[in-house]
């Protein structure tokens, strides 16, 4: 099903998304007809790849480097009939064009971008900054856009709208507005692409002929990035190529594609043939990302712009040109993993000494059970305890062995509660949950709910009861994913005094525990963590099996963690609609789970994400770690009986 689907290709305006590319054209200095072949050529090969819209260079028509023969009134002319040109090879092709030429309004010449689309030119921008510093020179040949007359030009008898005031919307996909800056205009205090953000634009396009200097590639990549990220908007920015004038500068083509901070696609450098890079823009999430951010819906245009309809041809694609990670917490590079787990380890560790210092408590009560959850849980307590140089044996750690508990998973917790120098209990909540069980007329050999979460329950009031005796609290392990699916006993695991583990998703508490491994902890301790690692994820409610291994995992029942969280991410992160989240779940998993599996997970995501927010409702206080977090005081705020009906028909017949 999954390569049917593939097969039948992907409509991306259905899904908010846009495929666009930035190119850098071979070029000959002031050879109009050699320039518009290799517009062409390039504008071709791109289509071939299903791209809808292509960006060139800063005065692509003609090259950057002119000079003088700016003025040359034949070449303009030529420009002006290049034009028509392109204009007519758009319809043809069916592709968007937005090139750079110097033309000719009311007696003033202005450096241009021009926007070409279904056999129409449907605007042109002129550049508003114009650097005339070092080595530029352009108001020796250049108006800037505030000196423009006229809201319109003509380009051989047709009458085109002119201005720095113009906007470009896509008929048939809502989310795609554009706005157009001019390389300078980006470098300025307060560039163009502000203000056409504040008014709608999602998508910014910049036309440059940046020349290279040392440590001008990285800067560049920061502006690009930086200007999506602080515009909340996709940007991509053409670049001209070597083939300028050398004659006192270099230029290397670098064209970028960036997406609210995120670079996307990029060019190679100093590259003589043609070149280009193309990417898919999600045009729907930065609407989202613009909703959500107060900061932004504050701000207020400059002024009022022209909207420009035009037309772009819907074209299906194979597969999506855009990294869809398929662990969105965790990084897939090592460093910048073991970046990440240091940084979270310090949040929680710093949020716990926190709450010790205001209570004044110098003793906290932790059950261990030999799992993930609880293990980091122990060891943010400890460097918390170090931190504000408390003993560690004031921590006070219980293993409650019951009727599923492995020899594994206790071997660990108490050689681990005995190796970091807690205090260690063991108590067995057998007798007493069997005691319970005769309480409530509950058979025992029935291993339903009931069975399941009196052990729960039990083993909350033990703790509960102990943090009484000590005077201490005590701290939460449960995990981000199993609030998000209601995995957890309610007033059981559910409930503690801190929750220290609470804005942490299973997928990256499995790498945090590692990274403790390698780096805060050594020896023995070390050993011990790597095994608990290794470990499979239960509850260990449910007996074991004949060999005392566990007989209870947890993905068994509510599926995979890995597929958990990536819907976590793209449902309460992106707010992105049911078939969007499949179809992102395609890109990242295809290759491991069929599209049925993939729809009964993500179903059931739902229908537990919603059925079980009233647990979500009552959390105890933990820290903040990540852009997704459920407390009902911070991020998250949904009523108990909300109904998922309108999410789950969504998926039906997908």
């Amino acid at each position: 099903m999954a390569k049917k689907q593939q097969a039948a290709g992907i409509q991306l305006s259905g899904y908010g998304m846009l495929r666009l590319g930035v190119a850098t054209p071979e070029l000959r200095l002031a050879d109009i007809d050699f320039n518009l072949e290799q517009i062409c050529l390039l504008a071709s090969q791109a289509k071939s790849q299903q791209c809808r819209l292509l960006l060139f260079p800063e005065l692509s028509v003609t090259g950057y480097c002119c000079g003088d023969l700016f003025f040359q009134q034949y070449l303009q002319a030529q420009v002006a009939k290049a034009l028509l040109q392109l204009a007519q090879f758009t319809a043809e092709q069916q592709i968007a064009l937005v090139v750079g030429a110097p033309l000719s309004v009311s007696g003033r010449l202005f450096n241009c971008a021009v926007f070409l689309a279904d056999g129409e030119i449907c605007g042109v921008v002129p550049k508003t900054f114009l650097p005339n510093t070092g080595e530029f020179y352009e108001q020796r040949w250049f108006c800037s856009a505030v000196d423009r007359s006229s809201n319109y030009l003509l380009i051989g008898d047709l009458q085109v709208p002119f201005g720095d005031d113009l906007l470009f919307r896509a008929e048939g996909n809502p989310d795609c507005l554009i706005g157009i800056e001019i390389c300078e205009d980006a470098w300025a205090v307060a560039p163009p692409s502000g203000s056409q953000a504040l008014v709608g634009a999602t998508l910014l396009l910049n036309l440059s002929a940046s020349p290279e200097i040392l440590g001008k590639q990285a800067y560049r990549r920061a502006l690009v990035a930086s200007q999506s990220a602080r515009c909340l908007a996709a940007y991509a920015y053409a670049s001209a190529g070597p083939n300028e004038s050398s004659t006192d500068l270099v230029f290397s083509g670098h064209s970028l594609i960036a997406e609210n901070g995120q670079i996307l696609a990029e060019t190679q450098r100093f590259q003589f043939d043609n070149q280009f890079a193309l990417a898919d823009v999600d045009l729907q999430r930065l609407e989202g990302e613009r909703q959500r951010n107060s900061s932004f819906t504050a701000g207020h245009p400059e002024h009022n712009f022209r909207i420009l309809g035009f037309k772009l041809p819907e074209q299906k694609v194979a597969g999506l040109l855009r990294p869809v990670p398929r662990t969105p917490f965790v990084p897939s590079k090592d460093e910048e993993r073991d970046e990440r787990c240091e940084e979270i380890f310090h949040l929680q560790t710093s949020a716990l000494a926190k709450r010790l210092l205001h209570t004044g408590s110098q003793q906290v009560v932790i059950g261990l059970s030999g799992g993930l959850d609880s293990t980091l849980a122990l060891l943010v307590t400890a460097k918390a305890f170090d931190l504000l140089g408390l003993d560690r044996e004031g921590i006070v750690a219980i293993t409650m062995p019951g009727f599923g508990t492995t020899a594994r998973t206790r071997g660990n917790a108490e050689s681990l509660a005995e190796l970091l120098g807690t205090e260690l209990r063991v108590i067995s909540i057998e007798a007493a949950v069997q005691q319970h069980f005769e309480d409530i007329d509950h058979d025992e050999t029935i291993h339903d709910v009931t069975y399941e979460n009196s052990q729960a329950r039990e083993r909350t009031q033990i703790l509960m009861d102990v943090a009484n005796q000590v005077g201490g609290l005590v701290i939460g392990t449960g995990d981000l994913s199993e609030l998000a699916l209601g995995w957890c006993t309610y007033n059981g695991d559910h409930m503690s005094m801190y929750a220290v583990n609470s804005g942490v998703p299973k997928t990256l508490v499995r790498y945090l525990v590692d990274w403790c491994a390698k780096v805060e902890f050594e020896g023995k301790t070390s050993r011990i963590l790597e095994d608990i690692c290794a470990t499979p994820v239960s509850p260990e409610l449910l007996p074991p099996d004949a060999e005392g291994n566990i007989g209870q995992f947890t993905e068994q029942v509510v599926g995979p963690y890995e597929l958990h969280d990536f819907f976590l991410f793209q449902v309460v992160r992106m707010h992105f609609a049911p078939k969007k989240v499949l179809l992102l779940a395609e890109q990242a998993f295809g290759q491991d789970f069929s599209r049925e599996e993939l729809l009964k997970w993500l179903k059931q995501f739902y229908r537990r994400f919603f059925s079980q927010q009233f647990k979500r409702s009552c959390l105890p206080d933990g820290p903040k770690i990540g852009t997704v977090a459920l407390s009902p005081r911070g991020d998250w705020r949904m009523p108990s009986d909300a109904c998922v009906t309108l999410w789950l028909n969504q998926l039906e017949g997908l």
